[in-house]
């Protein structure tokens, strides 16, 4: 701390020094045994910040932020420095095969429910500055007004940050977004550089004068859902065609009948929050099907399970890894290939 506040101040977490959203205040307090120091009037040091979705934690921590992060949702896991943060948020739902979780799911959403909980008290208690959520899917985290009610309700309202992104694009405009939110603009400008630079490095192999594979993206599998939002233009950057969904516009359910005559020669098993071991499963359950063996892409064995949990379904930096990967897949070019990415082939 300066001199001019009349007594030697505390030493600032390593990689806190300088400016990143400092206040001024008085009567130092420790919140946290590896986080940033405040104060009880105001504050000085790196802002407080509550992220209750996984890829706004991801862009925090990748924007330098991740002192910051005083609470998060129960699925936020990356990276996992993270985990030692108090979680806010619990999941209604249950079930275990995909057909019950999908059950569920429209049961709580028909009855005008909510699939989260959020543990208000303990926001409450940790006095976040801001707050980073989203309003894109009502399966993926708490709704947004009910955020934004707690959020208003307290002492000292928090700033609310939604992210909403539909492209790739809008991911990188995130960065920027939650960097200036918490007073990190410079950093999050590099790594938004940086991101851009490896997603453009992956255009330069893909061929435009090749013939586009038909891809289908399965973001869930019972009942099959198409991928949606940013998806269908990941691929058709990476070469290949996605005529199960638009760009831009929400996952949807497919039937028997779509998936059949798109005729896919590629399909990618990507379901929303499950990690391999849990996709694998799903393809039992897929072979199960009338219509599974029918498809090109499975008679020829150009089927790929990914992590959906680590890459395409969370809108964050790492999904310039997964775009990577689609283009070492689909253009045949391995020295695109992201090292060790959470990839089965079948």
């Amino acid at each position: 701390m300066p001199a001019r506040w009349g007594r030697p101040g505390p030493v600032m977490p390593k990689g806190m020094e300088g400016s990143c959203g400092l206040i001024e205040a008085r009567d130092l307090v420790r919140t946290h045994e590896n986080h940033p120091y405040r104060y009880q009037s105001a504050r000085i040091g790196p802002m407080r910040v509550v992220s209750l979705l996984p890829s706004a934690t991801e862009v925090l921590c990748a924007v330098g932020g991740e002192a910051m992060l005083v609470g998060r949702s129960h699925e936020c896991d990356h990276p996992p420095a993270v985990l030692d943060r108090p979680v806010l948020t619990r999941q209604r739902t249950s079930a275990d095969t995909s057909a019950e979780i999908d059950r569920e799911v429209r049961e709580s959403l028909g009855s005008d429910g909510s699939l989260y909980v959020l543990d208000t008290e303990r926001l409450r208690e940790l006095q976040p500055d801001v707050i980073l959520t989203q309003d894109l899917c009502d399966v993926c985290s708490i709704d947004l007004e009910t955020v934004r009610s707690v959020a208003a309700s307290m002492d000292r309202p928090p700033q609310v940050i939604s992210l909403d992104p539909h492209t790739i694009f809008d991911v990188f405009d995130d960065l920027l977004t939650v960097a200036r939110a918490v007073g990190l603009e410079e950093s999050g400008e590099r790594e938004m550089v940086a991101l851009r630079g490896r997603y453009w490095e992956a255009i330069d192999y893909v061929n435009p004068y090749a013939g586009q594979p038909e891809v289908a993206f399965l973001e869930w599998a019972d009942p099959p859902f198409s991928g949606g939002h940013w998806t269908p233009g990941l691929i058709e950057a990476a070469g290949g065609r996605h005529s199960l969904n638009p760009i831009g516009k929400p996952s949807r359910q497919l039937t028997a009948e779509e998936l059949i005559e798109a005729m896919p020669d590629r399909l990618i098993l990507c379901p929303c929050g499950f990690d391999l071991d849990r996709t694998e499963r799903e393809l039992t359950v897929l072979r199960e099907t009338n219509w599974w063996g029918l498809l090109p892409a499975v008679q020829e064995g150009n089927v790929a399970l990914v992590d959906g949990s680590a890459m395409f379904n969370r809108p964050g930096p790492r999904l310039v890894e997964a775009f990577r990967w689609l283009v070492s897949w689909l253009q045949d070019r391995p020295e695109v290939l992201p090292e060790d990415f959470p990839v089965r082939y079948s």
